[in-house]
């Protein structure tokens, strides 16, 4: 997914208030802790499959470094970052242990700008691939279970659980292609960049990097992408009725 370049000790900081702000609004709202332990399944799904795509596309494109560090699996501890597993549970986002690619390795049908571009976004496309099929499984689950079922126990838990999973695909996945170091979509546009934006782009990581952490400190990357998001589930929830009615 994506791994910070500059001082973690920030990021240190950041995650013991965001994690003490959270605890208390667990400690005085039981809802709120049920909601993260309902999200919890639709977490391992999300990074485990986001991380599984980057070095499975790598290796598709030529690069052995994934599978030689044993990445294409789909084992959730071969993914997981504790850091970013604790972020994403208790701060609304986080991350998976960056896949090692070495883009000289690609086929040489593509560049290796163009590659890592590909690489990129196949995180976000499985996310977003995943909520899909999810979705069509939920009203699957609706059409196909009877209502004694829906209503059971078992079927309010299973509708919980698929719908929690569904929602932490899209967001994360609409979170990964924002066009900002450390995230993936700061790779996915670089193709398209002129060569001095590149360059300026590149020189400057780290700037965007601090930039994204106070954007996300100050809850305006929320604000952004939530318009964002909320479409993009109008639009997997509308493709899933129609699918299946």
């Amino acid at each position: 997914m994506f791994n910070f370049s500059f001082d973690k000790r920030v990021i240190y900081v950041v995650i013991v208030i965001m994690v003490l702000s959270t605890l208390i609004n667990y400690m005085s709202n039981s809802n709120a802790l049920l909601g993260l332990l309902v999200s919890i399944p639709g977490v391992l799904i999300a990074i485990t499959f986001h991380e599984f795509a980057h070095g499975l596309i790598a290796y598709k494109l030529g690069d052995n470094t994934a599978k030689n560090e044993g990445r294409l699996s789909l084992n959730p501890f071969a993914h997981l970052d504790p850091i970013g597993l604790f972020m994403l549970l208790f701060a609304g986002f986080g991350w998976g242990k960056p896949v090692h690619v070495n883009p000289r390795n690609y086929t040489r049908k593509i560049s290796m700008e163009k590659g890592e571009a590909i690489v990129s976004a196949a995180g976000p496309i499985m996310n977003l691939l995943l909520a899909i099929i999810f979705t069509l499984i939920y009203y699957a689950i609706y059409k196909f279970a009877g209502a004694e079922f829906i209503t059971s126990t078992i079927g309010s838990v299973i509708l919980l659980l698929v719908s929690a999973i569904i929602s932490v695909n899209i967001g994360l996945g609409i979170f990964n292609l924002i066009p900002l170091p450390p995230l993936d979509g700061s790779k996915i546009i670089m193709p398209f960049l002129p060569y001095k934006v590149k360059e300026w782009f590149v020189n400057n990581e780290q700037l965007f990097s601090l930039i994204f952490v106070i954007l996300w400190i100050t809850g305006i990357t929320g604000i952004i992408i939530s318009p964002i998001i909320n479409s993009v589930t109008k639009g997997i929830l509308a493709l899933g009725s129609l699918v299946i009615r």
